[in-house]
């Protein structure tokens, strides 16, 4: 079992979301993210004064899949987020020891 986590563009997420779905991924969480990568940020004009907006709104989306799930979800991730410009975002794969369902106690696979 693997824990995917994919920092995305808001605009992506639904489309992203329905992707997955169709792909075999039975859920997700979503979280609202500030932060900035290799772009650090941007300069916007606001009543005619200059400043920096240091950390960019995305979006984060944890998956957690079985093993052979993992290159769907990967590459589906990627075909469907990117559009080629600056601040597209990550993907990070972490593996997971244990899954628990609270409501029933069942483990592993079974509790994905």
């Amino acid at each position: 079992m693997k824990k995917i986590e994919a920092i995305i563009r808001h605009y992506k997420l639904e489309e992203v979301k329905n992707s997955l779905t169709a792909a075999g991924v039975q859920g997700m969480t979503v979280t609202e993210v500030r932060g900035f990568g290799r772009q650090r940020g941007h300069k916007e004009m606001y009543r005619g004064a200059e400043y920096t907006v240091d950390f960019l709104p995305k979006v984060k989306v944890e998956l957690v899949v079985t093993d052979d799930l993992v290159p769907v979800a990967i590459d589906t991730i990627i075909k469907v987020a990117r559009t080629g410009q600056v601040g597209d975002g990550k993907i990070f794969i972490t593996p997971l020891e244990q899954v628990i369902r609270i409501r029933t106690g069942e483990s592993g696979t079974e509790a994905i």
